[in-house]
C-alpha cells in the first residue's frame, strides 16, 4: 500500500483549506467602498496565518481588530483576532468558513455597529458609499442570530458567546443599538449561544459609551480595552481551563 509523501499531505491540505475562505473583490453589497478594498487584504492575511484547531476565537469589526495580539492583552494563549475593520454581519457570515474547519474551543462575537451606520451613513460620514444599506435593525439581529447558528451546527462543540453591541457616542443610533441587543438577549433562550452584555457594562448614566474610554465615540482606546479585559477575564479562563 502506498502512503502519500509529506508534500503531497501537504498539498492536499492546502487545497482544503483554500476552499474555507470567501473569494471575490467585492464579497457583500453591503460594505462600504473602502470595506470592499480592504475586507479581501484581511482575508490574505488570515490565511497566511491560518487558525488552529482548538483555540478561541474573537470574531468582529474594526474594534475587535484594533486589539490587535489578544492574547498579549488577556495575558492567555491561543486567542485569536478576526476582526475586519468596517465589517458587517453579512460580510461575517461570508467568512465562517474557516471557523467551522478549525472548530474553535469558543468563539466571541461583536458585530454589528456597520450595520447601524449604513442606515445613517449620510449623518456620520458622507465619504462613504454603500452600493445598498442594510435594510433595518431587525435585519442586522437576525443576521447576528443566523451567525451563532450556522457555527453550532457546523461545529457543536464550539462554546458560542454573542456579545451585545456596544453603546457609542452617537445619539441617533442609540434606539438601534438598543433593538438589535434586546433580540440578542430574547434569543439566548434557544441555548445555542450566551451574551455577554457589553452595553450594559460600558454605558454611563446616559446610555452612551463614556468619553474616557474612546477617542472619537465609537471606537475604544487603551482604557476601553483594559475595562474590556477586565471584563472578560475571568470568562477567557473558564473557557480555557475547561476540558
Amino acid at each position: 500500500m502506498s502512503c502519500k509523501g509529506f508534500g503531497q499531505v501537504k498539498d492536499t491540505l492546502n487545497a482544503e483549506t483554500e476552499k474555507i475562505y470567501p473569494k471575490g473583490e467585492i464579497v457583500s453589497r453591503y460594505h462600504n467602498n473602502w470595506t470592499q478594498r480592504y475586507y479581501p487584504k484581511r482575508i490574505l492575511a488570515f490565511k497566511a496565518e491560518p487558525l488552529r484547531f482548538g483555540e478561541i476565537v474573537f470574531l468582529g469589526n474594526s474594534i475587535t481588530e484594533a486589539g490587535a495580539d489578544w492574547t498579549s492583552k488577556f495575558g492567555i494563549a491561543h486567542i485569536r483576532n478576526r476582526g475586519i475593520a468596517g465589517d458587517l454581519t453579512d460580510g461575517l457570515l461570508k467568512r465562517l468558513g474557516e471557523i467551522i474547519y478549525f472548530k474553535p474551543k469558543a468563539v466571541f462575537i461583536l458585530i454589528g455597529i456597520n450595520d447601524l451606520f449604513s442606515l445613517h451613513h449620510l449623518e456620520d460620514n458622507p465619504a462613504l458609499v454603500y452600493d445598498k444599506t442594510v435594510s433595518s435593525p431587525a435585519y442586522v439581529a437576525k443576521n447576528i442570530l443566523k451567525i451563532a447558528r450556522k457555527i453550532h451546527r457546523g461545529s457543536p462543540d464550539t462554546k458560542i458567546f454573542v456579545r451585545t453591541i456596544l453603546p457609542i457616542r452617537r445619539q441617533y443610533l442609540k434606539a438601534d443599538i438598543i433593538l438589535v441587543n434586546t433580540i440578542i438577549k430574547k434569543n439566548e433562550r434557544k441555548g445555542y449561544y450566551k451574551v455577554i452584555d457589553f452595553h450594559a457594562h460600558f454605558k454611563d448614566d446616559n446610555g452612551e459609551l463614556p468619553q474616557e474610554l474612546t477617542n472619537d465615540g465609537v471606537h475604544l482606546n487603551d482604557k476601553g480595552y483594559a475595562k474590556w479585559v477586565s471584563f472578560e477575564k475571568a470568562i477567557i479562563e473558564g473557557i480555557r481551563l475547561a476540558k
